[in-house]
């Protein structure tokens, strides 16, 4: 293999008008648009003074909206005091009142609040906290994490090891050790013979099949998103589904884990998603994004008192991150969180979602290439077919979502999208914007979008 040392070049092969730019980005050419000048409410601008609406608040995080006065002051108070103190050395008013706050927010049963810096950090501090639960009960033999297929929960290679993506898993795959999947209960393009009820009811028993099959003793636990993010488009649990998997998980002694990385802080019209979910309530959860709505990278496990406790007097947590509950981003969560709470988004988020389906209904009804329109709250997808009798999939050289992508931008309509594992499950865009966002707001993003499907089906 050819080393990149060997090939080294001080060519500044990337330049824009005002000079070299060497920003290390996902894709070649990337960024291909503007750059962002500003943000106030559901809105952002590009130095160009072109107006934006953040239809899907970035990739579902921006909760609260941008320009949050509340936040920003929130960030001069505590850089003020401190910006940073490692927790090995300090606690830290911040941390010691986001805990408390988000711990109040979520119930009994998640007394204990852990901070970390995102979502896919949040997934490795669950599956830690979750394997050394177990091996200070007794039970080292439980390391096995089930997941969906398809699934996302990171992007970590802990985290790669239980999502459920052939494409990740084909690259790298050769770094960790897959961990078993089991399929998603999809509600859209169903087996023949089912309704999207008895195939939900068929992939719990396959959780149970696959518990026993791996051997009960082996399996630590089972994680799931109960409204799904990028890997299912919005895909929505339902409550007779996820009560069978805490049965299945509580009878052979699986943790369940929920994956509210997305869904959670409001974003579905409760603080947790499992709020609405009675009788299924897991033992971990995972949030992150909507938790400081984008203001700081942030995330965090919450857990039980009892469960923590035994973790703690076996000689504590083996287990953290340089800057994990810092007390600037904890400062900003604080600041985001009381602002949701406060402003109660999670009911706007149920009203407006509501709305939100009603206006997408309407533009169904004219785009053949709408197919589903699924979620809960205001973290929403709209999945792109050929047609809406025969739910077939673009190919991958037609490139619909990037066009649509690209279209809706051009219109001042900013879409996060998914295309996954090639297009083998299908294709969406999220309808997620800001909790923040109003009936009209609602409106104009229905317009826009139903304006970017025409002008897409016109290049059919």
């Amino acid at each position: 293999m050819t080393t990149p040392r060997s090939k080294a070049s001080t060519e500044l092969t990337q330049t824009r008008a005002g000079g070299p730019v060497q920003v290390f980005y996902q894709k070649p050419g990337d960024p291909r648009h503007a750059t962002v000048a500003r943000g106030r409410g559901i809105y952002l601008w590009d130095t160009d003074g072109k107006k934006y609406i953040d239809a899907s608040s970035g990739p579902i995080a921006v909760n609260i909206g941008h320009g949050n006065e509340r936040v920003a002051e929130a960030v001069r108070i505590q850089m003020e005091k401190v910006s940073y103190a490692s927790r090995f050395f300090f606690e830290n008013e911040a941390n010691s009142r986001l805990a408390d706050l988000v711990a109040q927010q979520a119930g009994v049963g998640y007394e204990r609040v852990f901070f970390v810096s995102g979502g896919s950090e949040a997934t490795e501090s669950a599956l830690k906290l979750a394997r050394q639960y177990a091996v200070v009960q007794g039970q080292a033999s439980r390391w096995k994490v089930l997941s969906r297929n398809p699934s996302y929960h990171g992007a970590t290679l802990g985290a790669v090891a239980i999502s459920g993506d052939p494409v990740s898993e084909r690259m790298y795959g050769p770094m960790f050790k897959a961990m078993p999947k089991v399929p998603a209960p999809f509600s859209y393009r169903v087996p023949e013979g089912h309704t999207a009820e008895s195939y939900a009811m068929a992939c719990a028993a396959e959780l149970e099949a696959t518990i026993v099959r791996e051997g009960p003793e082996s399996v630590l636990a089972f994680i799931m998103e109960p409204v799904g993010g990028l890997a299912t488009g919005a895909l929505v649990s339902t409550v007779d589904y996820c009560r069978r998997v805490r049965d299945i998980c509580t009878r052979y002694g699986v943790l369940l884990i929920f994956d509210e990385v997305m869904s959670g802080a409001g974003r579905c019209g409760t603080f947790l998603t499992s709020h609405q979910l009675e009788g299924c309530e897991p033992d971990l959860v995972t949030l992150a994004k909507g938790l400081a709505s984008g203001y700081t990278p942030l995330g965090a496990v919450l857990a039980p008192d009892a469960m923590v406790a035994a973790v703690s007097e076996s000689g504590g947590f083996m287990h953290g991150y340089t800057y994990s509950s810092n007390p600037l981003s904890c400062a900003i969560g604080l600041a985001a969180v009381e602002e949701t709470v406060e402003r109660e988004l999670g009911k706007n988020a149920l009203l407006m979602g509501a709305r939100m389906r009603s206006r997408l209904q309407e533009v169904q009804r004219r785009r053949r290439v709408l197919g589903d329109i699924r979620g809960l709250g205001l973290l929403m997808a709209v999945e792109i077919v050929v047609d809406q009798e025969s739910r077939g999939i673009f190919p991958g050289s037609v490139n619909a979502i990037g066009k649509i992508v690209a279209l809706a931008r051009e219109r001042g309509l900013l879409l996060y999208s998914r295309r996954t594992a090639d297009g083998l499950y299908g294709e969406w865009l999220m309808i997620a914007p800001p909790l923040i966002v109003t009936e009209e707001e609602v409106d104009t993003i229905a317009e826009l979008l139903d304006d970017t499907l025409q002008a897409f089906e016109n290049t059919l």
